[in-house]
């Protein structure tokens, strides 16, 4: 199993659409293959930082949900949101593989 990390740096006055932008992500991550965990918002603290999980069985399955991604309409209506909005000034993404015991 694997899981992806991604840390947003967002426009603070933009979170509202950042949010919408991540309740369309959630959906099609798991209909193309991934679990995912949810986005998590700003709340103390940092006011322009945000993250997001999700889990695949394996970096291939990540690789073939990307594939998958880059054909499915929502998906490129997601990405054309964030772009229009501006919500996102940045990301990195990282992999991480759970520990359990």
């Amino acid at each position: 199993m694997v899981t992806c990390y991604l840390k947003y740096v967002i426009d603070p006055y933009k979170v509202n659409e950042f949010e919408e932008y991540g309740k369309m992500w959630i959906p099609l991550v798991n209909k193309l293959g991934g679990t995912h965990h949810g986005y998590f918002l700003p709340h103390e603290g940092a006011n322009n930082i945000a993250y997001a999980f999700f889990t695949f069985p394996s970096l291939t399955a990540y690789e073939e949900y990307r594939v998958k991604m880059a054909l499915d309409e929502e998906c490129q209506v997601a990405f054309k949101f964030a772009e229009d909005t501006k919500c996102i000034l940045s990301y990195e993404r990282s992999f991480m593989r759970p520990v359990f015991k």
